[in-house]
């Protein structure tokens, strides 16, 4: 995962004032040693050297961003807590050394670069690992340190990157460790999709982002009200939640259960993992022909389908408002009368969430009135009755255990002994969330530790 710095690299020592201190080994072991805090525990004294020598970070490709006055810089964390740019290769000494050379590019009138309050290290800013830091290695510790010279520039940095200033109360809440991604790499070139509402669309345009993200309106909000009513198992956002927060990559999946035309329930009993690749075309027939014989063998229905957004929003994109109405007519023609078919976003790792707990989304698609047929369709919220079971099926147990099988050796499997945020492991985090879809029977905990131990295992 460490990168090494190319051959006669070009090192660059600048930052003027928010240059942190080069420590040795012994200044450093120092420093957690609560007697011998001394001077040394200052803003300057705690490098990133420090840092990955204590695990809260790792060095890796592409793990540091800087994002100013409209401008990204993206960064390798290398073995010895120095920075190469990507762009040039250039080697920074400190996270202040390359902000200021960053921002001097784009504002030569830049003095400092405020690296600790800057610089990203997966998404989260790097001065919330120096505040982990110090809750953990000196505990009594002032933590004004930690931020010492630098909240002075912080409302300077998000006027320059065009963000709204923020109050002292704000800035209190933002020093608290926040939930955000801090050990899954993002792809170069990824950026925060921001969703639109349905309203500012207008009718289909070839040039749009098939990926643009559209916030869902209420039923109510486009007078209609929502035409069937839907029970979820607690085993199918269970297994589903397990399903997306193996891997980085999208995942899909089918819905199973039940629609009662007499008093227009659909009832969805069982989640129908896809044990394949979203570009594996080859073996998708297959799978899905064998989650077909599942359904029927199980006397249930076709209800819908899920899919996960790993990094983002659970909120439809263009193309799954497409794919959903698409569903929906196929299923409202595989019958004489009317079917619904119910469509689920996950999204385990987005850094907006509450908590642990993933972000799920029941939504449904209404056709575009007939008066504008080249319009998306509107996707709209579906309100939702979770229906805890008595215990964790045999079934639910071993698709567990063949979702570990199929991503084991995936290279975007997820890094379960890494960090989520400073305080909770991958593992602390998959754990939590699938707890908010326990069944009654408190033996699940027992039985989902197996499946816990094996993906551990898997590294």
């Amino acid at each position: 995962m460490g990168s090494e710095p190319p051959s006669s690299p070009q090192v660059v020592e600048e930052g003027g004032e928010e240059e942190e201190e080069e420590l040795s080994g012994g200044e450093e072991s120092e420093l957690r040693t609560p007697s011998g805090r001394g001077s040394l525990l200052t803003r300057r004294g705690i490098t990133l050297r420090v840092l990955l020598k204590d695990g809260l970070v790792e060095p890796g490709d592409g793990v540091l961003t800087i994002h100013y006055l409209g401008k990204k810089f993206v960064g390798d964390l290398l073995n010895d807590g120095k920075i190469r740019w990507v762009e040039t290769g250039q080697i920074f000494n400190s996270p202040s050394a390359w902000a200021t050379h960053c921002k001097r590019l784009v504002n030569p009138a830049k003095k400092s670069g405020c690296g600790w309050a800057s610089v990203r290290y997966r998404g989260q800013k790097l001065v919330q690992y120096k505040t982990s830091w110090l809750h953990k290695y000196q505990p009594s510790a002032d933590m004004s340190l930690v931020s010492e010279g630098e909240d002075d520039e912080l409302g300077d940095e998000e006027e320059e990157e065009g963000k709204t200033a923020v109050t002292t109360d704000d800035r209190n809440k933002k020093n608290k460790p926040e939930l955000h991604d801090v050990s899954l790499v993002p792809r170069r070139g990824d950026r925060e999709r921001i969703p639109v509402r349905y309203c500012t669309l207008g009718p289909r345009d070839a040039a749009r982002d098939p990926h643009t993200l559209v916030e869902l309106s209420a039923f109510s909000a486009i007078n209609r009200f929502q035409p069937f009513n839907v029970a979820v198992s607690s085993n199918v956002l269970l297994l589903m939640d397990f399903h997306c927060h193996l891997t980085t990559s999208e995942v899909v999946g089918y819905l199973g259960g039940r629609w009662d035309t007499n008093t227009q329930l659909l009832t969805v009993l069982r989640a129908f993992p896809c044990r394949t690749r979203l570009a594996d075309r080859d073996s998708a027939s297959a799978v899905e022909e064998e989650i077909c014989q599942n359904l029927f063998m199980r006397g249930l229905s076709l209800v819908g389908w899920y899919h996960s957004h790993p990094r983002g929003p659970a909120l439809p994109s263009l193309q799954d408002i497409d794919s959903q109405m698409d569903h929906q007519l196929r299923l409202q023609g595989s019958s004489n009368g009317f079917q619904p078919c119910l469509g689920i976003i996950c999204g385990p790792y987005y850094h907006g969430n509450q908590g642990v707990a993933s972000t799920i989304t029941p939504f449904w698609v209404v056709p575009p009135p007939e008066q504008r047929p080249n319009d998306y369709g509107i996707p709209v919220a579906v309100e939702v009755t979770y229906v805890q079971d008595n215990f964790l099926t045999s079934d639910v147990l071993n698709e567990m255990m063949l979702l570990v099988d199929f991503y084991k050796a995936a290279p975007d499997l997820v890094q379960f002994h890494q960090f989520w945020c400073p305080d909770t492991t991958m593992m602390d985090k998959i754990k939590g969330s699938l707890s908010g879809h326990a069944p009654k029977d408190q033996a699940y905990c027992q039985i989902l530790e197996h499946v816990y131990n094996q993906l551990l295992n898997t590294h």
